[in-house]
Order: C-alpha cells, then structure tokens, then sequence
C-alpha cells in the first residue's frame, strides 16, 4: 500500500503528495511550501543533508500556476566553477577548447518553469555575480557570447550550511544571499521528528518488496524502536538505504531488528556525519577512557582534569563548526562572548581572528 496521498485543498490539510510524515515540524513546512509556491518569489530551502530538500523544491514547483513547465535540477557541488557555468548558462561554440557546439544552459531549459539550485552555496563568488543578475535582471549571457538572454524562470535553492555564516565568513555574497532568502524553508532533520519513522519505514518496505519482487509488509515493535532511537545523521536518505538493505536481505515477510546494521543497533561507533566525526557521547567517553589509562593510581582530582579536557575538545569543535566566529559559538555553547574567551586563554587555545563582528 503506497503512502502518497493527494494534495490536500487546504492550507491545513494532510501532507503534500510525495511526502510522508504527520509530525508538527513537517506539518508547518508543508503549510508553508503551499503558501510560498502559489508565488514567484525567490526561496531558500536549509537542512542537513539527506533531509529531502529536492522533494520539498519539487512540491513548490508541481504546486504552482509553473507546474506545466519544467523543473531543472542542477547539483552545484558537483561541477567545477567552469563546467557549472557552462551547466547553468550554456556556451556558444569555440567558447573554450572542447566546445564544439552551441549549447543551451539550464537557466534557458527551464524558462517558464523552475530551476532548483541544489548545494548553492558551494557555488564560487565568479558564479555568485552572475547568478545574482539572473535573480535581479532576468538576463545573462551564453560563455563565449556578447548576446543577452532574457529569462523567465522561479528560482528555488538549498544549502545544507547556514548561508549567513557563509556570507560572515566572505564565502558568499551578502546581496545574493538576501535575493535567494526572500521565503526561507527549512526542512527538519529526521532526528527532530521520530515519530514519522513508522510512516517513511512502511513506504520504503513498499517501494523496495516492489522493486525487489519481495514481500516484506510487516515491521517487527523491536525493529521500529531500534530505528526511533537511532540520531539519524544522514537523515531520510540514510533510512532509505537501511530499509533497501533490509528487504534485499530478508527471507520472510517482516523486517526484523537483525536485519538492521549495527550503527542503528549501538554495536558500532554512532556517527553524526558532522564537524570532526564524533558526537559529544563519544568524545566523552574517548576522553575518560584515555583520562583513566594514563593516570597513575595515586593520582587526585581525575574529575576535574576529565571535565577540562572534554570542555576543551569540545569548544574547539564548536569553534570550528561556527567558522571560528566566537559570538555563535558563544551562543551555542550556552556561554557569553567574555567566558568563551576566558576559557580560550585557560585552555591555551588561540583565538580565530572573528569576521563579519
């Protein structure tokens, strides 16, 4: 049985058609999604990879009066600067070596539709100015070529990292970065909505046994516990792959808790799929370990000693997720800018030269 529902009529309504999940957090971004997609302006999908930004980008523009017109995706992080120019706004033969013919971008294949600009922010501040004219002025020209083209076309992108912080660190450019945000959406990791696990578990068993010519329509209690308590680091599309390998392996009708990994059962290391690969849990426990190995018997004050070390580790890690910028560190540590850097200097630990402060 498929768990694709019909577009709701109401503002309210059940979920999207496409996408699973009743939680609060999923129900105010579909709400949202039908809001902004009834529009033409500009939006900026944010969430961690994996979370299901392309079908959230794919609802706005099936959704909209733009929906008998294409949708081009385009992975900006897959392309170097120079083929993701070309990729986006075509070139005209002779433009460089290899161009042996004229060749229409994306921008042009998506002209009365939408264009989904995936990873947008690993895009370079050459391709950020010209991307940047196509939002304000609707014209770009073809590599190569001094003639202007005009086009129609809604942009949707996404970023799996904080624009802002991109633009505070002069990676990004601040006046795209305010004509991309015009509607921010930002998509919740599945860490933050557990209980559409039951849901997005049974759609999966169903598109898999499908595929795989299988049978597999029951989930064992255990196994869906397992999968709820489980941090899901890379979100739905980690899920996806576990279920996948689930039915592949199974021999009967049910997933069973044997047939899920051990990083979902705790029998591996968890990773977080973020920052430096070790989740607070971890490290905790990697420093007492080490703490506890190396101090001699007689030795006083372990737990003072401990705590310092993971606090330590752990405001280097913050540091470095927050591009060294001291007052967001400050924030997410739960501490004000002074203690932070009174912490710096007790610890030894030199300070980042702040940007954007």
């Amino acid at each position: 049985m498929s768990l694709y529902r019909p577009n709701a009529a109401s503002e309210t309504g059940p979920p999207i058609a496409g996408l699973i999940g009743s939680s609060a957090a999923m129900e105010a971004v579909y709400r949202l999604t039908r809001k902004v997609a009834k529009t033409n302006a500009s939006v900026l999908l944010l969430g961690e990879t994996g979370s299901g930004k392309e079908m959230i980008a794919t609802s706005i523009h099936r959704l909209s009066h733009r929906a008998s017109g294409p949708f081009v995706r385009v992975n900006c992080g897959a392309l170097s600067e120079s083929l993701l120019e070309s990729e986006l706004f075509g070139h005209v033969r002779g433009a460089f070596t290899g161009a042996v013919n004229n060749r229409t971008g994306r921008f042009e294949a998506a002209h009365t539709g939408s264009i989904f600009l995936d990873e947008i922010n690993s895009t370079s501040l050459f391709l950020q100015v010209k991307l940047l004219r196509v939002l304000q002025e609707r014209e770009f020209e073809r590599v190569g070529d001094t003639t202007t083209n005009r086009v129609d076309v809604r942009v949707i992108a996404a970023s799996n990292r904080d624009l802002y912080d991109e633009v505070e660190s002069e990676r990004f450019r601040e006046d795209l970065y305010w004509r991309l945000n015009v509607v921010p959406i930002i998509i919740p990791p599945l860490r933050m909505r557990r209980e559409d696990i039951p849901a997005l578990v049974a759609h999966f068993l169903n598109v898999y046994s499908e595929k795989n010519e299988k049978n597999v329509v029951h989930i064992q209690p255990a196994a869906i516990e397992a999968l709820q308590d489980y941090h899901w680091p890379g979100n739905v599309r980690e899920l996806q792959n576990y279920v996948e390998r689930a039915v592949t392996m199974s021999d009967g009708d049910e997933l069973t808790i044997d047939l899920l990994p051990d990083t979902v059962l705790g029998k591996s290391q968890r990773r977080t799929g973020r920052g430096r690969g070790a989740d607070l849990e971890s490290l905790v426990s990697e420093v007492v370990e080490q703490g506890l190995a190396v101090a001699p018997a007689d030795e006083t004050n372990l737990h003072e000693k401990i705590v310092n070390r993971v606090e330590r580790e752990l405001i280097v890690q913050v540091l470095e997720s927050c591009n060294g910028v001291q007052t967001k560190a400050a924030t997410r540590l739960g501490i004000n800018r002074n203690t932070l850097r009174s912490k710096l200097q007790q610890y030894n630990l030199e300070p980042v030269e702040e940007k954007g402060e």
